[in-house]
């Protein structure tokens, strides 16, 4: 069973398009499988033929676990079936492969297990810092800049770097005092949650074997350098780039995951190039998002340098931030799991602006049309709790509280800070508190606690001249509310034609949580209260 998404554990058969005995070739669809995120086809690696099948339709496999064996016909699998019997499964995926093949892969192997023995690092003065989860969705940080450097004396508290995280940049301090003796990352490369940061301890201690003890942390822009504690190599010279060494079946195809196979081809790449980092050189999804074919990254390097004649095409390419994989990641996973609906209304707002002028000629802080939108939502959800339920998966939850998250717009990205129990508060405390959390925000100043907890979400981009708007639900939130501009345009009051400030909203609902007579119900609540504030003062 491989690892088809960053949370998978396990995954369930929900169909096998094959069966024991069944000739397939590399590519063949072998079965779906439901992960946490989708349900996605798993493709054949191998041609051969079915001789096993372990999992029924329905039944769920671990990662790494047995699903079924491909071979040649009539081929004895009873030591395959052994080994994964004995608890040997995460070795056994090279027993896919012909009976030669094992033989030659298993020496390798023991190899492999022989020069990385246990590394008794007890008695070493000195403790590794490794990448924090500083978020509940990080998975990476990137260093935007070191505080110390190799030598230098650190103190508990000490600040060592900033790290940028998915959500806001944060300060990383020393948990340890002695010398900084080693730097793993440099500035502007990334780490995933655990790597190898830097190792603090006595000077002159020998840290190599802490770096051997684990893998030192993989970056996801370029490895880093080792000799980050010896001096610099000769920049003048310059190192012939080398060929990745790809690992191959027998026949010579490449080993690729499903996922990373459709990655490469969308991307156009030749799988032949890349260099696999999974088990038995298998090529999997990260190594198609770092591959960069070294002709044509020197071509755009050198291009980059002069100006581009007219009529001649050129670009730039900037690194994803870890915002932005954050917001493609969560947002990709909600558009394609969650089942949207989008239901839209008119709102008639000539009695809110007359309210909001009214207040504002009285009220400690200025209150927009956003805060009473806001308001006014809040007071919509207490009398309809469906729309303030989540979906968790084999249960719904409604929320008997009011959380409701304001999306800003930041450099980077988006972020969607949350106002606490929005019901209980007034529209001055409503309109300090969106204002305090914008500025965080744009300021990178953000605290985890600032963005959690969402129980309901507006997004608002009315004040850019946007009409009307549909918005991607912020999971696992069921429903998330768009909001446009007013716009002044002919309405019929009283049977007469008249002027009139109209605001269309849409709702865009999880069908799984919300029907659309909910949906509607809501909206006409919410309607009501901004088309005559005065009753969100009962």
């Amino acid at each position: 069973m491989p690892k088809m998404s960053d949370t998978m554990t396990e995954g369930v058969i929900a169909a096998w398009h094959k069966k024991v005995g069944d000739k397939v070739k590399s590519g063949d669809l072998l079965a779906e499988v439901e992960t946490d995120k989708a349900t996605m086809e798993l493709e054949s690696y191998e041609e051969g033929t079915i001789l096993y099948i372990g999992p029924k339709a329905k039944d769920a496999v671990p990662i790494d676990g047995l699903i079924a064996i491909v071979g040649n016909e009539g081929e004895n699998i009873d030591e395959i079936l052994k080994q994964f019997a004995n608890g040997g499964g995460s070795q056994a995926p090279a027993a896919e492969a012909a009976p030669a093949e094992q033989k030659q892969e298993s020496a390798p192997a023991a190899e492999e297990k022989a020069e990385a023995p246990a590394v008794d690092t007890s008695n070493i003065k000195a403790e590794v810092v490794r990448m924090p989860k500083m978020s509940d969705t990080m998975v990476e940080g990137t260093i935007v800049k070191w505080h110390k450097k190799i030598g230098d004396t650190v103190k508990s508290g000490d600040l060592l770097a900033e790290v940028a995280t998915d959500k806001a940049t944060m300060e990383l301090e020393s948990y340890e005092d002695g010398t900084l003796l080693h730097i793993g990352v440099q500035e502007g490369e990334s780490v995933i949650v655990d790597g190898i940061l830097a190792i603090i301890g006595e000077k002159g201690t020998d840290v190599s074997p802490l770096l051997n003890a684990k893998p030192a942390a993989k970056t996801t822009e370029k490895a880093a350098p080792a000799a980050t504690s010896e001096p610099a190599a000769n920049k003048g010279e310059v190192a012939p780039a080398a060929k990745p060494v790809v690992q191959n079946n027998a026949d010579g195809r490449a080993k690729i995951s499903p996922l990373a196979k459709k990655l490469a081809q969308d991307k156009g790449i030749n799988i032949k190039e890349v260099a696999g980092s999974g088990e038995a050189g298998r090529i999997v999804k990260r190594d198609v998002e770092n591959f960069t074919p070294a002709a044509k990254a020197s071509t755009a390097k050198a291009g980059g340098s002069s100006s581009a004649p007219a009529g001649v095409e050129s670009f730039d390419e900037v690194n994803v931030s870890q915002m932005r994989k954050t917001i493609a990641r969560r947002l990709s996973e909600s558009l394609f799991t969650a089942p949207h609906f989008y239901v839209t209304m008119e709102i008639n707002m000539d009695k809110a602006m007359e309210a909001r002028a009214s207040i504002n000629e009285i009220a400690p802080l200025k209150v927009s049309f956003n805060d009473m939108v806001v308001k006014a939502s809040a007071a919509a959800l207490k009398k309809h709790p469906v729309i303030n339920s989540s979906w968790l998966g084999d249960k719904i939850r409604t929320n008997h509280h009011i959380n409701i998250g304001i999306a800003v717009a930041v450099e980077e990205g988006l972020l969607v800070p949350v106002v606490r129990f929005t019901d209980t508060k007034s529209l001055t405390q409503i309109s300090g508190e969106i204002k305090d959390l914008g500025a965080k925000a744009k300021n990178k100043q953000l605290q985890p606690a600032d963005w959690a907890g969402n129980t309901f979400t507006i997004s608002n981009l009315g004040m850019f001249g946007v009409d009307e708007f549909t918005a991607i639900i912020n999971s696992p939130d069921a429903c998330i509310l768009a909001v446009g501009g007013i716009k002044q345009t002919a309405i019929v009051k009283d049977g007469q034609l008249a002027i009139g400030n109209l605001m269309k909203v849409t709702l865009s609902a999880d069908h799984r949580v919300v029907d659309g007579a909910s949906a509607a119900a809501f909206l006409q609540t919410l309607k009501m209260y901004l088309e005559d504030p005065i009753r969100l003062l009962a």
